[in-house]
């Protein structure tokens, strides 16, 4: 019963840490309809900032926030640098491009911080909680990574279904050309959404660095399975990307926990192909026709 336990907890931390990782996908598809493959990068670049400024003796909540504010800033130089030219164009032009800015913020991190591996902390505690004798696979730091990733999703919620700024943001993906002649600033907009993406993904990023080594590729690890989580709960969903990633890191840990971790990459496979078949817009995925 406790290794059960134990397993639970342990996939659900691990899925909340997906589901991080799946809002960023999420957000940035919704708003922009671009897959961004220079997700993870991104938020390893803006974590080493963080890293940066907790090694110089500052607090770790001045590096958080200053992780976010740098991902913000970086999403929406990247909007207008690199995606702004492309806009307007084939769809595929702007996912090459983030194939590139993958490679390339990969090769920054390394050259800039450095290739060896740090230690990254955490701002709570990282020993699981005691419950009389025994010690349950649940620390302060879940905790707090589990609350993130709540309020995150709810406040998407918020943004794309009860906001005017929402409604702008979806009808500048969906349809630029009718959303400019009804007066949105559509430019605006796609910056707007890539800096939201950017910010969250920096801040999955920072709650799977915690507590443990970072280097700049220490997010290569979980870039598939978040992927797998957003794809899985559907890619224009908050709510399903954080289901999405609960269902993956609870099928997971109990593949490793009870079969054995050499075959977690074959099960996550599995459910992808599973799900894509019954349902190929994922569980909570929308239709095709849209109103926005």
């Amino acid at each position: 019963m406790q290794q059960f336990l134990n397993t639970a907890l342990s996939g659900l931390t691990l899925g909340m840490v997906y589901a991080a990782f799946a809002l960023a996908l999420v957000l940035i598809f919704r708003a922009t309809r671009v897959v961004n493959f220079a997700q993870a990068p991104m938020a390893i670049v803006t974590t080493f900032i963080a890293l940066t400024i907790i090694d110089d003796g500052h607090s770790y909540w001045l590096a958080f926030v200053a992780a976010l504010a740098s991902g913000l800033v970086l999403g929406a130089v990247i909007e207008r640098v690199v995606i702004r030219p492309v806009e307007g164009k084939s769809e595929i032009n702007a996912v090459i491009l983030t194939l590139g800015l993958f490679i390339v913020l990969h090769g920054v991190a390394a050259v800039v911080f450095g290739n060896r591996f740090r230690s990254f902390p955490a701002p709570f505690g990282i020993r699981g909680f005691e419950v009389g004798d025994t010690t349950i696979a649940l620390t302060g730091f879940g905790v707090f990574q589990i609350v993130s990733v709540l309020v995150v999703m709810a406040l998407l919620v918020l943004l794309f279904r009860f906001t005017d700024l929402g409604l702008r943001m979806r009808a500048a993906a969906y349809s630029p050309e009718v959303s400019r002649l009804l007066g949105v600033r559509v430019g605006r907009m796609l910056t707007l959404g890539w800096a939201l993406a950017s910010l969250v993904g920096s801040l999955a990023g920072l709650l799977i660095a915690g507590g443990s080594l970072v280097h700049p590729s220490y997010m290569d690890s979980v870039v598939v399975f978040g992927f797998v989580a957003a794809v899985l709960g559907g890619l224009d969903s908050p709510v399903g990307a954080v289901v999405g990633g609960l269902v993956l890191g609870l099928s997971l840990s109990f593949v490793s926990g009870y079969v054995g971790s050499q075959l977690v990459a074959l099960a996550a496979l599995l459910i992808l192909v599973l799900v894509l078949t019954l349902r190929p817009g994922g569980l909570f995925g929308t239709a095709q026709e849209r109103r926005v």
